[in-house]
Protein backbone atom coordinates (compact mmCIF):
# COMPACT_ATOMS: atom_id res chain seq x y z
CA UNK A 1 0.00 0.00 0.00
CA UNK A 2 1.26 3.29 -0.65
CA UNK A 3 2.40 5.56 1.67
CA UNK A 4 0.02 8.27 1.16
CA UNK A 5 -2.61 5.67 1.32
CA UNK A 6 -1.87 4.63 4.95
CA UNK A 7 -1.62 8.04 6.10
CA UNK A 8 -4.88 8.77 4.77
CA UNK A 9 -6.20 6.05 6.71
CA UNK A 10 -4.83 6.78 9.92
CA UNK A 11 -6.10 9.99 9.51
CA UNK A 12 -9.28 9.36 9.16
CA UNK A 13 -9.24 6.85 12.24
CA UNK A 14 -7.84 9.45 13.94
CA UNK A 15 -10.38 11.70 13.75
CA UNK A 16 -13.79 9.26 13.55
CA UNK A 17 -15.91 10.02 15.79
CA UNK A 18 -17.49 6.71 17.55
CA UNK A 19 -19.14 8.27 20.04
CA UNK A 20 -21.59 10.38 17.18
CA UNK A 21 -24.47 8.52 14.89
CA UNK A 22 -27.32 8.88 13.32
CA UNK A 23 -30.81 7.18 13.08
CA UNK A 24 -32.78 7.09 10.09
CA UNK A 25 -36.91 6.27 10.54
CA UNK A 26 -38.23 4.61 7.19
CA UNK A 27 -36.70 6.87 4.81
CA UNK A 28 -37.38 5.24 1.20
CA UNK A 29 -35.01 7.51 -1.18
CA UNK A 30 -31.91 5.59 -1.27
CA UNK A 31 -30.42 8.80 -2.85
CA UNK A 32 -31.37 10.20 0.45
CA UNK A 33 -29.81 7.89 2.57
CA UNK A 34 -26.61 8.11 0.33
CA UNK A 35 -26.62 11.75 0.58
CA UNK A 36 -26.78 11.06 4.90
CA UNK A 37 -23.70 8.55 4.34
CA UNK A 38 -21.59 11.11 2.66
CA UNK A 39 -22.21 13.82 5.52
CA UNK A 40 -21.70 10.86 8.18
CA UNK A 41 -18.42 10.37 6.65
CA UNK A 42 -17.56 13.84 6.36
CA UNK A 43 -17.45 14.37 10.02
CA UNK A 44 -16.15 10.96 11.48
CA UNK A 45 -19.29 8.61 12.15
CA UNK A 46 -18.65 5.04 11.68
CA UNK A 47 -21.78 3.32 12.13
CA UNK A 48 -25.19 4.25 11.39
CA UNK A 49 -28.88 3.02 12.10
CA UNK A 50 -31.75 2.48 9.58
CA UNK A 51 -35.30 1.45 11.03
CA UNK A 52 -37.85 0.08 8.72
CA UNK A 53 -41.12 -0.74 10.40
CA UNK A 54 -43.38 -3.85 8.72
CA UNK A 55 -46.64 -1.55 8.12
CA UNK A 56 -44.50 1.24 6.08
CA UNK A 57 -43.21 -1.32 4.29
CA UNK A 58 -46.28 -2.14 3.34
CA UNK A 59 -47.42 1.02 2.86
CA UNK A 60 -44.40 1.76 -0.11
CA UNK A 61 -44.33 -1.50 -1.46
CA UNK A 62 -40.32 -1.79 -0.28
CA UNK A 63 -38.45 -4.65 -0.32
CA UNK A 64 -35.56 -4.49 3.03
CA UNK A 65 -32.26 -4.02 1.31
CA UNK A 66 -33.50 -3.52 -2.31
CA UNK A 67 -34.19 0.03 -2.34
CA UNK A 68 -32.05 1.58 0.87
CA UNK A 69 -29.09 1.11 2.27
CA UNK A 70 -27.73 -2.15 1.07
CA UNK A 71 -24.71 -0.89 -0.73
CA UNK A 72 -23.16 1.40 2.48
CA UNK A 73 -19.82 3.14 1.80
CA UNK A 74 -17.47 0.58 3.24
CA UNK A 75 -16.18 2.98 5.69
CA UNK A 76 -19.13 3.48 7.76
CA UNK A 77 -21.66 -0.02 9.37
CA UNK A 78 -25.39 -0.11 8.70
CA UNK A 79 -27.26 -1.21 11.03
CA UNK A 80 -30.94 -2.17 9.81
CA UNK A 81 -33.88 -3.01 12.35
CA UNK A 82 -37.61 -3.53 11.66
CA UNK A 83 -38.50 -3.00 15.40
CA UNK A 84 -37.51 0.34 16.57
CA UNK A 85 -37.54 0.03 20.17
CA UNK A 86 -35.15 -2.73 19.86
CA UNK A 87 -33.42 -0.46 17.49
CA UNK A 88 -33.37 2.85 20.10
CA UNK A 89 -32.90 0.51 23.20
CA UNK A 90 -29.00 -0.77 21.31
CA UNK A 91 -28.28 2.88 20.41
CA UNK A 92 -28.72 4.33 23.89
CA UNK A 93 -27.23 1.13 25.35
CA UNK A 94 -24.22 2.42 23.30
CA UNK A 95 -24.42 6.05 22.76
CA UNK A 96 -26.40 7.18 25.92
CA UNK A 97 -28.65 9.77 24.26
CA UNK A 98 -31.31 10.03 21.41
CA UNK A 99 -31.93 13.47 20.17
CA UNK A 100 -35.46 13.38 17.76
CA UNK A 101 -36.08 16.29 15.28
CA UNK A 102 -39.36 17.25 15.38
CA UNK A 103 -41.37 20.60 16.04
CA UNK A 104 -42.88 20.93 19.40
CA UNK A 105 -43.23 23.13 22.29
CA UNK A 106 -40.38 21.21 23.93
CA UNK A 107 -38.19 21.13 20.65
CA UNK A 108 -34.69 22.83 21.27
CA UNK A 109 -32.95 24.59 19.08
CA UNK A 110 -30.31 22.49 17.50
CA UNK A 111 -27.55 25.25 18.53
CA UNK A 112 -28.93 25.03 21.94
CA UNK A 113 -27.75 21.42 21.84
CA UNK A 114 -24.45 19.79 23.95
CA UNK A 115 -23.52 17.80 20.89
CA UNK A 116 -19.34 17.24 22.02
CA UNK A 117 -21.16 15.02 24.43
CA UNK A 118 -22.02 11.00 23.14
CA UNK A 119 -25.17 11.79 21.13
CA UNK A 120 -27.55 9.99 18.59
CA UNK A 121 -29.75 12.13 16.13
CA UNK A 122 -32.62 10.88 14.68
CA UNK A 123 -34.37 11.38 11.35
CA UNK A 124 -37.48 10.95 10.17
CA UNK A 125 -38.81 9.82 6.40
CA UNK A 126 -39.71 12.47 3.67
CA UNK A 127 -43.62 12.62 3.97
CA UNK A 128 -44.00 12.71 8.05
CA UNK A 129 -41.13 13.26 9.48
CA UNK A 130 -40.44 11.08 12.66
CA UNK A 131 -42.98 8.79 14.38
CA UNK A 132 -44.71 9.07 17.32
CA UNK A 133 -43.82 5.76 18.88
CA UNK A 134 -39.95 7.55 17.85
CA UNK A 135 -40.41 10.74 19.61
CA UNK A 136 -41.82 8.83 22.49
CA UNK A 137 -38.44 7.01 22.90
CA UNK A 138 -36.02 9.84 22.06
CA UNK A 139 -34.42 11.57 24.99
CA UNK A 140 -35.44 14.70 23.61
CA UNK A 141 -36.40 16.99 20.30
CA UNK A 142 -34.65 19.46 18.50
CA UNK A 143 -34.94 21.78 15.11
CA UNK A 144 -32.90 23.37 12.62
CA UNK A 145 -34.17 27.11 13.11
CA UNK A 146 -35.39 28.35 10.26
CA UNK A 147 -36.79 32.01 8.93
CA UNK A 148 -38.55 31.08 5.57
CA UNK A 149 -42.28 29.79 4.46
CA UNK A 150 -40.63 26.32 4.68
CA UNK A 151 -41.23 24.47 7.52
CA UNK A 152 -38.37 21.64 7.36
CA UNK A 153 -36.10 20.41 5.40
CA UNK A 154 -34.98 17.82 2.98
CA UNK A 155 -33.88 14.90 5.62
CA UNK A 156 -30.89 14.97 4.05
CA UNK A 157 -30.10 18.44 3.84
CA UNK A 158 -31.19 18.54 8.06
CA UNK A 159 -28.91 15.85 8.79
CA UNK A 160 -25.93 17.47 7.46
CA UNK A 161 -26.67 20.71 8.66
CA UNK A 162 -27.22 18.87 12.23
CA UNK A 163 -24.10 16.72 12.07
CA UNK A 164 -21.78 19.78 11.22
CA UNK A 165 -23.08 21.80 13.74
CA UNK A 166 -21.58 18.60 16.26
CA UNK A 167 -18.60 19.21 14.52
CA UNK A 168 -18.08 22.84 14.61
CA UNK A 169 -19.01 21.89 18.44
CA UNK A 170 -16.36 19.22 18.35
CA UNK A 171 -13.90 21.07 16.69
CA UNK A 172 -13.84 24.01 19.10
CA UNK A 173 -12.76 21.12 21.96
CA UNK A 174 -10.14 19.40 20.25
CA UNK A 175 -11.50 16.69 19.41
CA UNK A 176 -10.85 16.08 15.80
CA UNK A 177 -6.96 17.29 16.08
CA UNK A 178 -5.90 15.87 19.26
CA UNK A 179 -5.90 12.21 20.60
CA UNK A 180 -7.88 9.51 19.02
CA UNK A 181 -11.09 8.44 20.83
CA UNK A 182 -9.67 5.42 19.87
CA UNK A 183 -7.01 3.51 22.43
CA UNK A 184 -4.13 2.53 19.87
CA UNK A 185 -5.11 -0.68 20.29
CA UNK A 186 -8.31 -0.32 18.84
CA UNK A 187 -7.05 1.96 16.21
CA UNK A 188 -4.75 -0.48 15.03
CA UNK A 189 -7.66 -3.21 14.82
CA UNK A 190 -9.59 -0.42 12.32
CA UNK A 191 -6.78 -0.04 10.29
CA UNK A 192 -6.12 -3.51 9.27
CA UNK A 193 -9.59 -4.10 9.10
CA UNK A 194 -9.63 -1.42 6.10
CA UNK A 195 -6.73 -2.24 4.92
CA UNK A 196 -7.54 -5.70 3.73
CA UNK A 197 -10.69 -4.23 2.40
CA UNK A 198 -8.97 -2.22 -0.23
CA UNK A 199 -6.88 -5.22 -0.93
CA UNK A 200 -9.23 -8.10 -1.13
CA UNK A 201 -12.77 -8.45 -2.03
CA UNK A 202 -14.71 -7.18 0.09
CA UNK A 203 -18.03 -6.38 -1.09
CA UNK A 204 -19.93 -8.39 1.69
CA UNK A 205 -18.70 -6.02 4.08
CA UNK A 206 -20.29 -3.32 2.48
CA UNK A 207 -23.92 -4.83 3.01
CA UNK A 208 -25.88 -3.06 6.11
CA UNK A 209 -26.72 -5.74 8.94
CA UNK A 210 -29.81 -7.00 9.96
CA UNK A 211 -30.75 -6.84 13.40
CA UNK A 212 -33.35 -8.38 15.59
CA UNK A 213 -34.31 -8.94 19.35
CA UNK A 214 -31.86 -12.41 18.91
CA UNK A 215 -29.22 -10.72 17.45
CA UNK A 216 -25.51 -10.91 18.63
CA UNK A 217 -24.52 -7.68 20.25
CA UNK A 218 -23.12 -5.52 17.77
CA UNK A 219 -19.79 -5.70 16.75
CA UNK A 220 -17.28 -2.53 17.73
CA UNK A 221 -16.57 -0.51 14.18
CA UNK A 222 -12.71 -1.36 14.52
CA UNK A 223 -13.89 -5.82 14.60
CA UNK A 224 -14.12 -7.92 11.80
CA UNK A 225 -17.50 -8.66 10.37
CA UNK A 226 -17.91 -12.50 9.24
CA UNK A 227 -18.43 -13.10 5.88
CA UNK A 228 -21.10 -15.90 6.84
CA UNK A 229 -23.27 -12.89 7.01
CA UNK A 230 -23.94 -12.49 3.49
CA UNK A 231 -26.15 -15.71 3.61
CA UNK A 232 -28.13 -13.97 6.04
CA UNK A 233 -29.41 -11.49 4.64
CA UNK A 234 -29.33 -11.35 0.87
CA UNK A 235 -28.80 -7.76 0.18
CA UNK A 236 -27.70 -6.60 -3.02
CA UNK A 237 -24.03 -5.80 -2.80
CA UNK A 238 -23.98 -3.22 -5.40
CA UNK A 239 -23.09 0.49 -4.10
CA UNK A 240 -25.70 3.58 -4.43
CA UNK A 241 -23.05 6.27 -4.86
CA UNK A 242 -18.95 5.92 -5.85
CA UNK A 243 -17.10 6.49 -2.87
CA UNK A 244 -13.03 6.56 -2.94
CA UNK A 245 -10.49 7.40 -0.09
Amino acid sequence: MKPERVAKIRSVIAQSQPDLTVILENIFDPLNISAVLRSCDAVGIREIFVVYTKPYLDKRGLRLGKRTSGGAFKWIDVYVFEDLEECIRRVKARYGRVLATGLGEKSQSLYSLELSEPVALMFGNEDDGLSPEALNLADGNFLVPQVGFAESLNISVACAVSLFEAMRQRQTKGMYGGASKFAPEQQELLFVRWSKMLKEKSWHQQLAVPVTKDSEPLLPVYAERDPAIVQIQKMVPKPLSNFDL
